[in-house]
């Protein structure tokens, strides 16, 4: 016996064949095809973003998506490119979504971050909290119960159409037609 009779190398199956697989929810194929896909997406990835552990990370993302979405894909032929185009577009979301790194003196940051509460701030928000419910004294009945429902009771849109027995949508409207009396008394109330 020869050596050529004794071993036979495994078959390949071709990915046609892994994506049909697949595609009827063998797990084992999809892994086949993502272990011979790896480096295709990596590169593509990589490719874009520049960074090596962001690009592996964004590697396992695309394997999921594509195992999530590959019954969408019509020809088993096409998986390679089909697979590719999902990785540069996830790629490229990645990039526009990444927060550009900014390094700031811990002290600017402390400075920036903190509000503080001056007198004069304290006098101009009474006054107008004020000028507020003075506008509001001069609404209908009506414009005011809906304005106090919502913005002092803190009541949802849906607790405040059982509230008032009307629809969600008279509640909307009469929200932003009683917001609009209100601003108009409000500038009215201005000095000149």
């Amino acid at each position: 016996m020869s050596i050529q009779e004794v071993y036979t190398p495994p078959r390949t199956i071709p990915s046609e064949e892994l994506v049909r697989a697949a595609q009827a929810g063998d797990r084992e194929a999809f892994g086949q095809l993502a272990e011979r896909y790896q480096g295709v997406v990596y590169a593509t990835v990589f490719r874009r973003l520049r960074h090596d552990a962001e690009a592996q990370e964004l590697c396992q993302e695309v394997f999921v998506h594509a195992m999530r979405k590959i019954g969408q894909l019509r020809d088993p032929r096409c998986f390679g490119a089909w697979l590719r185009s999902m990785a540069g577009r996830m790629a490229i979301n990645r990039l526009v979504r990444r927060r550009p790194a900014m390094t700031l003196p811990s002290e600017a940051l402390e400075a920036t971050c903190i509000e503080y509460e001056t007198p004069l701030r304290a006098v101009l928000a009474s006054e107008r909290r004020d000028q507020v419910h003075e506008g509001l004294d001069q609404l209908r009945p009506l414009d005011r119960h809906t304005l106090e429902a919502f913005y002092f009771r803190g009541r949802s849109l849906a607790e405040m159409s059982d509230e008032f027995e009307s629809p969600i949508g008279t509640i909307k409207r009469r929200l932003h037609v009683a917001r609009k009396r209100l601003a108009k008394e409000l500038a009215e109330m201005a000095p000149a």
